[in-house]
This record gives structure tokens, sequence and C-alpha cells, in this order.
């Protein structure tokens, strides 16, 4: 009991003085546990992090022990001597010795999950009192800048990244602690046999490009009118929802281990034109036809039971028009709080508002805001965005990153830009008169090689190489698809 006593001597001091809900006791024994029988770190990984504990050298024992129990080396006074007897606010605590005090000190770790969760709560309260105090300081200031609905909103935001990821300001993170999360998603990727560490578009050859969609990714999708951005961007909210499967990830924690849920930002399109599109891909009927109506009864049955089959699939659509950035992400972090969230698409970027009066401007508001949302939500946002006119006017019309309207901030804050483009339109719109045969014979079998065809364009990304996938299109039911390779078609004495 005395070994207990000296240890908690600095801790019962602070806790007269800082009036901050903490345990110093707890932290110890805790500490203690782990550093006696490193087993009970798996109980209480899922609960704690270092950034929960109030003393901050027990914080560097955690951080360093749960790293060293990660890569299944033993953690212990021994063993955590050499990376911490530098440590100068140890030396306050006695130096190295201190830790052989805690092992020595250690209680049953059958109560080792029960110390975590408290040591958990607290910090919950510590940043609730922060955090409030925060919004009855700026509450109090008339300040003419800052109106009381955007104080509103940067509260909710502060009290979403609390409830989610139990603290409302990150700071500075450590090089350890960067590291280890760099070294499980790579092992993801190996996992998924070095596939991809993201998730999956669907489209095979677009995800060997981009490894898959990455949290906290900004990807721009552009393109000139009738290019299929949406139709892409819709073909990819389908595959990833139809894709869910909810388990148990790699870190413990439950959520999507394939696929994942979807949140849709149609500011140009109803929700009901969105959902008719998705349609027409699942049941393979001409959109054109589903618009019309002109259905045949084995046509209309098919798309009565893709109905059916896409009211399980978690995609969601909001198609309220002219939203503003603030407005968009405080919707985003209620749809991730109250269903889960993966992977959000906008379309598009020049159809969000805000508060800037000059246009160039706006639009950097609005280019930052995403990649905001992307870094606090840890999901990919795929922002589409239109091209300026000077592609029509040059003989080759592959987009290019200066031809992204306002380019300097969307291609500034983006992770990736990549472009649509499909030949076969603009050959389309070059036929020439019938009397002229040997042109039309010419455009005729351009036609053909370019039929069903569209590229997508990387022409930036920040993690990997730029490059062009083909892809297949087709029209009528709007859908993009994997491209079959000419070594990959079945030779005719292949039976």
């Amino acid at each position: 009991m005395n070994e207990i006593a000296n240890i908690n001597a600095t801790g019962t001091e602070a806790e007269t003085e800082d009036p901050m809900p903490h345990s110093i006791e707890a932290e110890q024994q805790l500490l203690g546990a782990i550093l006696t029988n490193n087993d009970i770190y798996d109980r209480i990984a899922a609960i704690i992090k270092a950034e929960h504990f109030y003393d901050p050298v027990h914080a560097r024992i955690f951080e360093v022990a749960s790293a060293r129990i990660a890569r299944n080396n033993l953690a212990s006074p021994v063993t955590l001597k050499t990376f911490l007897e530098d440590d100068e606010g140890l030396k306050e605590l006695g130096g190295p010795a201190y830790l052989a005090r805690l092992a020595g000190a250690a209680i049953s770790a059958f109560a080792a999950r029960d110390y975590a969760q408290m040591i958990y709560d607290m910090a919950i309260r510590r940043e609730l009192i922060g955090l409030g105090n925060d919004i009855t300081t700026r509450a109090q200031k008339a300040d003419v800048a800052l109106e009381p609905k955007e104080q509103i909103v940067e509260a909710e935001q502060a009290l979403y990244k609390l409830s989610e990821q139990g603290k409302t300001d990150s700071g500075f993170v450590s090089f350890l602690k960067a590291v280890t999360e760099a070294v499980n998603v790579t092992n993801q990727a190996y996992e998924r046999g070095g596939g991809m560490a993201g998730v999956s578009t669907g489209l095979t050859d677009l995800d060997k490009q981009l490894g898959g969609l990455h949290p906290s990714d900004l990807l721009i999708l552009a393109g000139r009118p009738s290019m299929g951005k949406t139709s892409l961007a819709t073909n990819i909210a389908f595959n990833v929802a139809k894709a869910y499967k909810k388990g148990l990830k790699s870190d413990g924690s439950e959520g999507a281990i394939d696929g994942g849920v979807v949140g849709f930002f149609s500011l140009e399109m109803s929700a009901e034109q969105l959902a008719a599109r998705i349609l027409a891909e699942a049941s393979e009927i001409s959109s054109h036809k589903i618009r019309q109506g002109d259905l045949t009864e084995g046509e209309f049955r098919r798309f009565v039971d893709a109905a059916k089959e896409l009211e399980a699939c978690p995609l969601f659509i909001d198609d309220t028009p002219a939203l503003p950035i603030s407005q968009l992400a405080a919707r985003a972090r209620r749809l991730k709080r109250t269903h889960g969230l993966d992977v959000l698409i906008i379309d598009y970027l020049q159809l969000c508002r805000g508060t800037s009066e000059n246009r160039v401007n706006e639009i950097a508001e609005i280019s930052m805001g995403m990649k905001a949302i992307a870094k606090e939500l840890n999901i990919p946002v795929i922002a589409l965005s239109q091209l300026s006119r000077q592609v029509e006017s040059r003989d080759d019309k592959r987009p290019m990153l200066s031809d992204l309207r306002e380019s300097g901030s969307i291609e500034q804050d983006a992770d990736v830009v990549m472009f649509v483009f499909r030949e076969e339109y603009y050959k389309e719109r070059e036929k020439p008169g019938d009397h002229e045969l040997e042109r039309m014979a010419e455009w005729v079998e351009a036609m053909e090689s370019l039929h069903g065809k569209a590229e997508v364009i990387v022409g930036k990304q920040r993690h990997g190489p730029i490059g062009t996938v083909d892809l297949s299109f087709e029209a009528q039911f709007t859908r993009f698809g994997n491209l079959a390779k000419s070594w990959q078609q079945p030779s005719d004495d292949s039976f």
C-alpha cells in the first residue's frame, strides 16, 4: 500500500488544485496492469487512446507501450526504459524506477476495462467543459464578422468531432502515432492482395490507377457537358453501396469492411431523376424508355425487381439546390452520425454557395471546405466540376488541368483530378455530307472504333501516377464499365 501512496502523491495534490475531471490513480493502475500483462491492451485498445490520459507522462508511456505491443514486442518496465529514460516529465516522477513502481502496484487485470472506461469518460467531460467555455466566450462577443448561424455550425462541428473521435482538437500528432497509422493502411492493402487500401469504385482499371478511394482525399471529377460526369458518379455510388458489408474493421471498430454507405448531394438533378439513372443501370433498361414509361411487361418486371434490390442499398440522396458549403458539411456530419458515411459525392462543385461575393474567392472557399469535410469525416469526397469552354476551341478536345473553371484553387486543394472524355461525342458531330463518300467511309470507320468507349484521364494524383484509364460506356443505360482488352477477348478456338 505504501508504494501506491507514494506514486499517488502527485496525483492527489493536482486533483485538489485542478477541478477538471481526472483520476491519476486510475491511469496508474491501468498502465501498471498493461506493463504487467500485455494481453490486457487488446481488451482496452478500442476504448482508450493516448490523448485520453490526463497526465502527459502517462500518455507518452501508453503511446510507446501500445506501439510495441502492436508490433508483437514486449512492453515492460525494462523494455520501455530505453525509449523513455530521457523523458523530462518521467524524470520528475523518479525516472525509469517509476515504471517499475507502476507495474509493482498494479491490481487485478479483471478491472482494467472499467479503469479504461473511467479514463475515457473523464477525458470526454474535460473536452465538453472546454468546448462549453469556448462556445460561451464566443457567443458573448459582439463580433460583426461572425454571425450566430456560423457559430452554431462551428459548435456542431466541434461536438461531432468529440462524439466521433473523443476529442475536439487534434493538434500535433507524434511521428510514432503517424507511422503506426501509415503501417495499418499499408497492411490493409497487403491483406487485400496488394490491390488497394481504399474503397473500390467497382471499375477494375480505375481502382488500379487510384488504389481505390482513400479516406480524407478530395477527388475532382471534371468534364464538359454530355461527357458523362454524373453518370460515372452515379455508377461509382451504386457500385460502392451495392457492395456494402458491415463488420469488424482491422482497428477493432465496427464499420464497412467492403463497399460503404454513400451520401450523394445532387444540386443539379432531383432525387427522382438520379434514382431513375441508377435504376436504368441496375435493370439494364434505357433511361429514355423509363422516362417515357414505354416498357414491355418483362422490362417493367425487371425494373421493379431492380428497385426492390436497391431498397436495401445504403445510398442517401440530398437534392437541396444551392446549398452553402457550411450547410453541406453539417448535413454530411449528421448523416455519418446517424447512418454512417464512407463516400460522399457532390454534383457539382460550382452549384455550391460560399460567403464571398467574389466568384474566384467563393470557389476557393468551396473547394477548401470540401477538402476539410474529407479530412474531418475521414472519408473520400468526390466533387464533380465543370470545365471552361476553351476545350471546344482546340483540335485535341482532351481536357487539361488548366481547363478547370477557377482552376487555381480547385487544382490546389484536390488530391486527385480526373477528366471524363468521350471522343465519340465530338466525332459524331463531325459527320460529313452524304455526297462526300470517301470522308463518310473514314468517318464510319472512326465511329466504329470509338463506339462505346470512354476515357478517364487522371491529370493529377498526389499519391500516385497520372495516366489514362479506358472504360466502356453504354449510353442507353448511362453506364460505365470495365473495358475488355484485345488480349482478354476469347479466341474462336478456345473451346
